[in-house]
């Protein structure tokens, strides 16, 4: 039977891969490449029954709507700093938003007396046999594991070393995406402002006792080192240039910031998320970089990957099998909704800024937001989630 399972990835889907298998009785070790968890990024936010029966038997519902943001609503801008329309918080927020690293600290809080978690150090190699899979790390001693599951997102080494290069994978949508956090100049209490020119749109969101600022941006593909900070901030700077509205100050503070997420705007298309005793959960097999419910899509696919490893007893083969079949279809469904979100945060001319102006007005009428809401929140809930709970060896944490 399989007990001995390495997570690659210490974000969002590998601690709650962990904190899974440790209910249902497997051993776990989450690998992570950053020498501690990782800061920044996006809020995240929860739609539906079905994300929220996840984060419920989890046990950590109360304390993510404890830590939620709280966000209220954002306001499109001129260049002036004139409204030009309003969109209600449940349009970006979803049911309930928490920052991701707040999200992350919490999982991994959850986890880490029963999951040991070696940071600073990744897989290098991988050899499968009949009774395991070899691995070998970049730092570390080589360990053999019963499974390995790929939790390591967007750009995924388990799934470049088990299945291909990304480039066969990971397709891009013409988009790039800046985030980074920042002082509140504007003074902004639990509210955003969006503003917009053809070609860029700019954010400014505060919550929490926290503000972040942001861009989109059309792009070609850009070549650069994930890992140079600099690199990264002069490309966001470039195309930033002679733009208007509070965009150079925005760029100042994204300077002094000491983190930024900076990635291309893709969606991953896998024809299976398993191969052999490897597996993929979340943006590794199924991630869309914005609007695609990445975050609630990753939970879920943790919830039924680990559940099903129980149902099998550890049979792999079973388990990976069902899975797939379980996740392929929601998986699908949900990045679909994040097809449009790079023109639709940053229309190219001024005639689409414009409609795009016009749809979020409409958004401010009651009947029409609560069908947009509904949109999103119905691809969140199309699955059928099996109850998994009699498998459990592990107590149950309350909610």
């Amino acid at each position: 039977m399989t007990k001995n399972i390495l997570i690659s990835g210490a974000s969002v889907a590998g601690p709650a891969l962990a904190h899974w298998l440790h209910r249902y009785g497997f051993s776990t070790t989450v690998v992570e490449r950053a020498p501690g968890l990782r800061g920044g990024g996006f809020a995240v936010d929860f739609r539906g029954d079905v994300h929220l029966r996840v984060l419920r038997e989890m046990g950590i519902l109360d304390e993510v709507r404890r830590r939620q943001t709280n966000m209220g609503d954002q306001v499109v801008v001129d260049a002036a700093g004139r409204q030009l329309a309003t969109l209600p918080s449940s349009f970006m927020s979803g049911d309930v938003e928490i920052e991701r690293d707040e999200l992350s600290r919490l999982l991994y809080e959850r986890t880490r007396d029963h999951t040991e978690y070696v940071f600073g150090d990744s897989i290098a190699s991988m050899t499968e046999s009949a009774d395991g899979v070899r691995v070998c790390f970049d730092r570390g001693e080589p360990r053999t594991f019963d499974l390995v599951l790929g939790a390591d997102g967007l750009h995924s080494n388990v799934r470049a070393l088990a299945f291909g290069p990304e480039s066969r994978f990971v397709r891009f949508l013409g988009y790039y995406v800046a985030a980074f956090e920042m002082p509140n100049f504007l003074g902004l209490d639990h509210s955003g402002l969006m503003y917009n020119e053809p070609g860029l749109g700019a954010n400014i969101g505060s919550a929490g006792g926290k503000t972040d600022g942001g861009f989109v941006f059309p792009s070609e593909w850009l070549e650069y080192d994930r890992r140079d900070l600099d690199a990264q901030k002069r490309l966001v700077a470039e195309r930033c240039a002679g733009a208007g509205w509070e965009v150079p100050r925005l760029v100042e503070a994204m300077w002094a910031a000491p983190e930024l997420y900076f990635d291309s705007i893709s969606q991953v298309r896998m024809p299976g998320f398993q191969r052999g005793r490897v597996a993929l959960v979340g943006d590794a097999g199924y991630g869309a970089t914005l609007g695609g419910l990445g975050t609630g899509t990753a939970l879920v696919g943790a919830y039924v990957l680990a559940g099903e490893l129980a149902v099998a007893h550890g049979d792999h083969r079973v388990a990976f099998a069902r899975y797939e079949e379980r996740m392929r279809d929601y998986a699908a469904g949900c990045q679909k909704l994040a097809e449009g979100a790079g023109p639709f945060l940053a229309p190219a001319t001024r005639l689409r800024i414009w409609h795009r102006n016009q749809m979020y007005r409409a958004l401010s009428w009651r009947r029409l937001a609560k069908l947009f809401d509904g949109m999103t929140t119905k691809a969140a809930r199309a699955i059928t989630l099996p109850d998994y709970a009699a498998h459990s060896v592990a107590p149950r944490e309350s909610a």
